[in-house]
């Protein structure tokens, strides 16, 4: 079980069979970030077109690049994931 007091040598000496921590390649998530992606992970396939395209509007166009701006910047996606996701996107 993971202890938040060891360090990583430590954990790294216990043996992974036991250990209930799953090992993901995935970036490094805040709490609320982790549980937007669990609700993701849950929603149905309805819920999620019908939520793509409330984000998808025109008018939330300025806030979906303020925010994929902000993720570049921080390092949270490269400079090839921003121009992947507007193209995708069309914008």
């Amino acid at each position: 079980m993971w202890n938040p007091f060891k360090n990583n040598n430590q954990q790294s000496n216990t043996n992974p069979a036991n250990d209930d921590v799953k090992a993901d390649d995935s970036p490094k998530m805040n709490m609320l970030q982790r549980l937007a992606m669990k609700r993701m992970e849950r929603m149905s396939p309805n819920e999620k077109a019908k939520m793509m395209q409330e984000v998808m509007r025109p008018e939330n166009k300025d806030k979906l690049l303020g925010a994929m701006e902000m993720m570049r910047k921080s390092g949270q996606i490269s400079e090839e994931q921003y121009r992947m996701a507007k193209e995708k996107m069309g914008i």
